[in-house]
Order: C-alpha cells, then structure tokens, then sequence
C-alpha cells in the first residue's frame, strides 16, 4: 500500500488525485506545519533529508519531488496510459507539461504568495509601507510578467481541448491541476477562459472531488 505523507498546505493534492484515479489502496498521513518557522516539523523531516512534501512511502523506499512521485505510481500499478507510454509524441508532451509545472509554472506563483504573506506580516506602518514598495516593484519586474506569459501559454495551448494531452486525464493534468485550481479559488483566471472551463472539468471528476475531500479529512485531524 502507498502512504503519502502530506505537511498542511502543501501540494500534495495532486498525489491523492492521482491514486484515487487509479483506483489503488492509499492511505494519507498528514503533518501540521512548525507554528514558528512554517516549515515542516521535525517528524515529518525525519522521513527524507528535503524534508519537503509531498513524501510518498512504498514497500521499502521513501520518494520526494512530485514528478518522479507520480512516474513511480504508474509504474508500480502498472497504468502507463497516464505516460501515454504507447505515443511517443503523447508521452513527450506529458513529460513536458509535467516538468513546465514544477520548473516554470509553479515556481513565479509560490514566490508571489511567499512576497505576499511577507507583505502582511510587515509592520509597523512605516515598515509596512516600505515593503510594499519594494514587494510591488519586484513583483512588476519579474514574476508578474512571467505568470502572465505563462498563463498565456497555457491558455492558447486549452484551446479546444478538455485536458492537456489527449481525452482523458494524464500526468500532465495531475502535475498542472494544483497551481491551476489554486489560481482559480483566488479569482485570477477570469481573463482565461480556455483554463477556467478546464479548472471547471477537471473540478467536476468524480477521482477528483473524492480526492479533496480526503485531503480535507486528513488535514481536519491535525489541525
């Protein structure tokens, strides 16, 4: 049996979709985050020296990073078909969007929560004011700019497709799902049409909704 091992706020949603897609045995061992640094606690970086999540524990192996995470599943449960294994162009395009997520897509959106949460915890006045300046100034220079390419991208790419490559879910939907639908609870894809039906779709699958709702589960018995 898989266990994943989640830390609260983490990306680890995209794991638990990609089980319940499958349909194998899973069970969700969740973490609360260290209350002073934010970080994982020291349990949860016992398991594996990144210390990050998600965490993916089979057999005897305990397997970081979420790319690898997912291509390890489909060859444990034997569900190629999510690689599109048996298309080589498929496979290649599933290899690309599952790395664009974690190398260019997710990267600009965390450092922009990161400046954000920065920006709320700053005070005084004075303080608060100064960081503004300098959060807004670094945002507008780069990371606005390179969200706003890459959902450009992204959406010319959904253009007349329900998922990213192919009929049906793959991996690339898995590893794209998390930043996607974060984007949409936040508000920001409204410019986007092509990805909010998408979000909308991928929002509406069985696997999925069963996956959120163990995901909140897990996290309701730590919090």
């Amino acid at each position: 049996m898989f266990t994943l091992h989640h830390l609260i706020e983490s990306r680890s949603q995209r794991i638990v979709w990609l089980l319940e897609m499958i349909g194998t045995e899973y069970e969700i061992k969740a973490y609360p985050r260290d209350p002073q640094t934010n970080l994982a606690p020291e349990n949860y970086k016992k398991l594996h020296p990144l210390g990050s999540a998600p965490l993916l524990s089979h057999k005897d192996i305990t397997l970081a990073e979420s790319g690898a995470i997912c291509e390890y599943i489909v060859q444990q449960t034997n569900t190629s078909e999510l690689l599109c294994a048996d298309d080589p162009e498929a496979h290649i395009q599933v290899q690309f969007w599952s790395h664009f997520s974690e190398g260019s897509f997710l990267p600009p959106l965390v450092s922009s929560l990161v400046l954000n949460k920065a920006r709320e915890k700053a005070k005084p006045f004075f303080v608060k004011f100064i960081a503004n300046k300098l959060i807004d100034a670094i945002m507008d220079a780069y990371f606005n700019k390179v969200i706003a390419r890459n959902m450009a991208y992204v959406e010319a790419h959904l253009a007349g497709k329900e998922y990213f490559v192919g009929n049906s879910p793959t991996v690339a939907d898995v590893q794209m799902s998390f930043g996607l639908d974060s984007m949409h609870k936040k508000g920001r894809l409204s410019a986007f049409p092509n990805t909010s039906a998408y979000v909308a779709r991928i929002n509406a699958l069985p696997s999925y909704q069963t996956a959120m709702k163990k995901m909140a589960e897990a996290e309701a018995q730590v919090k």
